[in-house]
């Protein structure tokens, strides 16, 4: 295989439909809009929402429900088999350090440490949360948990 001879996949490619060029090329006469009408006419545009005036089931039916989507706390995500390789034992973690090591992308969110992968070097993290599993294996290997 080379360059010469690449081909798409077959079924990834459709054939253009070229409308309104005679009955023979499968699109003709009506051009696949059927008879008169509003959705036959140049310049149509369909809009999903729109009941001909009559007002719209998503305004007639009632706003239910809560959504905490604005509030909602984003944390960076850091596990414990990435702290294992890059910090050695009795090192302080914090998120200035986890930024320059690259473990995270922002030192202004907030960071929360897993518990995936085992750590055995004793480290003191400062960290905005923990779960539970990474708390007790931090403690478990010496080191110590701080939430900021």
């Amino acid at each position: 295989m080379d360059l010469g001879n690449l081909k798409p996949a077959s079924g990834s490619r459709s054939k253009e439909r070229r409308l309104g060029r005679g009955t023979s090329a499968g699109q003709g006469r009506t051009s696949g809009k059927g008879h008169k009408g509003q959705k036959a006419r140049s310049g149509f545009k369909y809009n999903p929402g729109f009941e001909g005036g009559q007002m719209p089931i998503q305004r007639r039916l009632p706003k239910r429900g809560f959504s905490n989507a604005p509030f909602r706390k984003i944390y960076q995500i850091v596990n414990l088999k990435q702290l294992s390789e890059v910090f050695t034992a009795g090192q302080e973690v914090n998120p200035e350090m986890l930024l320059k090591q690259g473990l995270i992308s922002k030192a202004s969110l907030p960071v929360k440490v897993l518990g995936d992968g085992d750590i055995t070097v004793a480290l003191k993290m400062r960290v905005h949360a923990a779960s539970q599993s990474a708390t007790e294996k931090i403690t478990a290997a010496g080191g110590e948990v701080q939430l900021l």
